[in-house]
């Protein structure tokens, strides 16, 4: 049966036998990885000393592998073609895996030959959808810091567009915390300019009947504000903001929007995890999966990035050491604590998706959500998903990142709900902390 969860956002927004592999991703000095349970070398260039393989890696890629094919949680379907996983603890890589396939389904969608299919890797490239908001916001906190933007301040401060009934009193921290009023998202028009579309984002109403920073609604619209307020702070393309702010100074090499305009023609054939193949678009591989995304130049303040799992867990790693990677800061540790704090206590959440969710979230982080964080959820456990199958997970208490990128959305984004995976992959883990 498929969810609420897997319609709903969906038609909002408007989006229309495997292989195991394992292999070492480097991600910091000093870092050490395994390799299918042996010892793999670091990244400082003379390997690590033998070690023990910690006791879930084992249990991971069971869980991993189990979901490669349909489950009592989702009896009709694999959850997914295939999977990559980074566990960090401490700042080194204590498990990095992969399983199944990047490609497995071509256009209709129709199960594609063993010999034209395309294994999953540990750096394959995923399209990361709502993770993307995490980035954004931290390009937005960048501008904090700078003392550019104030969080108190109404968006219409900044962005002279941002107009309609009510929308005088929203905050750029409300757009951080979902608490604006704004809508899940915005209805993409054909043939509306990309000038046009991001017009219509800036004049988006809100929900009828919501008071801003009353309630906790999840809103794309919001972080699409977000990342045109980046735009106009920086005087940067959103892209460009977020690559020589972000993941250019964390070594995120594989990291950004658009990657058929900068990976090579090999690593686009070898590392691009595809999506959808059933839409107007035919197969996505290396196409942002959002439509709305699509029709505004694949960046938006809501999805678009692409990345590693390597990619996505580093930034985990920086938020985890209070705003530092390798040796760079790229947030001050107080915005960092102020990201990571609760800002909707006592709020009600509304969310069809997911009844009872708890309100809980930081600035462009969500927190204690054990529907994704299974056993690791905590008041300070920290993380977000994505709708094309991907998350990141931060658990604090544990020193603990976990980033988890599928492409449960090949072919069919309606074969599966994710959550079930997300939060057996964080319980497994768990148990032996």
């Amino acid at each position: 049966m498929i969810s609420a969860m897997s319609l709903t956002r969906r038609h909002v927004l408007g989006a229309g036998a495997a292989a195991l592999t394992a292999a070492v991703a480097g991600c910091g000095r000093g870092d050490s990885g395994w390799v299918d349970g042996q010892a793999g070398g670091g990244t400082g260039g003379g390997g690590t000393a033998a070690a023990a393989v910690p006791a879930y890696v084992a249990p991971l890629k069971a869980v991993l592998t189990k979901y490669l094919k349909s489950t009592t949680a989702n009896p009709k379907h694999p959850t997914y073609a295939g999977a990559a996983l980074v566990v960090m603890v401490n700042n080194s890589t204590t498990a990095n895996l992969a399983v199944g396939h990047a490609l497995r389904y071509g256009a209709g969608p129709v199960e594609l030959a063993t010999a034209k299919r395309v294994a999953m890797r540990t750096d394959s490239i995923f399209d990361l959808a709502s993770l993307t908001k995490v980035w954004v916001s931290v390009a937005l906190l960048q501008q904090v810091d700078r003392g550019k933007v104030d969080l108190d301040a109404p968006v219409a401060r900044y962005l002279a567009g941002f107009t309609g009934t009510g929308k005088d009193k929203v905050t750029v921290r409300m757009l951080l915390t979902h608490t604006s009023g704004l809508p899940v998202g915005v209805t993409g028009v054909k043939g509306l300019t990309v000038a046009a579309q991001r017009a219509k984002v800036l004049a988006t109403p809100l929900v009828s009947g919501a008071v801003p920073g009353r309630t906790f609604r999840y809103s794309s619209a919001g972080l699409m504000v977000a990342g045109q307020l980046v735009e106009k702070v920086t005087g940067t393309a959103l892209d460009v903001a977020v690559k020589n702010g972000i993941t250019a100074p964390m070594g995120a090499r594989y990291m950004g929007f658009n990657p058929r305009k900068w990976l090579t023609a090999a690593d686009q054939a070898a590392r691009l995890v595809a999506t959808d193949t059933r839409t107007a678009r035919g197969l996505l591989r290396g196409t942002v999966h959002d439509d709305i995304a699509a029709q505004m130049g694949g960046v938006i303040g809501s999805a678009g990035l692409f990345g590693t799992a390597r990619d996505v867990a580093l930034l985990g790693q920086m938020l985890l050491a209070g705003g530092v990677y390798g040796g760079k800061r790229i947030l001050s540790a107080a915005i960092v604590k102020d990201m990571l704090t609760n800002h909707n206590a006592g709020l009600p959440a509304i969310d069809p998706e997911r009844p009872g969710r708890p309100s809980d979230h930081g600035l462009g982080v969500t927190l204690r959500q054990p529907w994704f964080m299974g056993s690791l959820s905590s008041p300070t456990t920290f993380g977000h998903t994505g709708f094309t199958g991907t998350s990141l997970l931060v658990a604090p208490q544990h020193k603990l990142v976990v980033s988890l990128l599928t492409n449960r959305a090949h072919p069919n984004w309606s074969w599966a709900d994710p959550d079930p995976m997300r939060a057996e992959v964080a319980t497994t883990l768990a148990e032996y902390l």
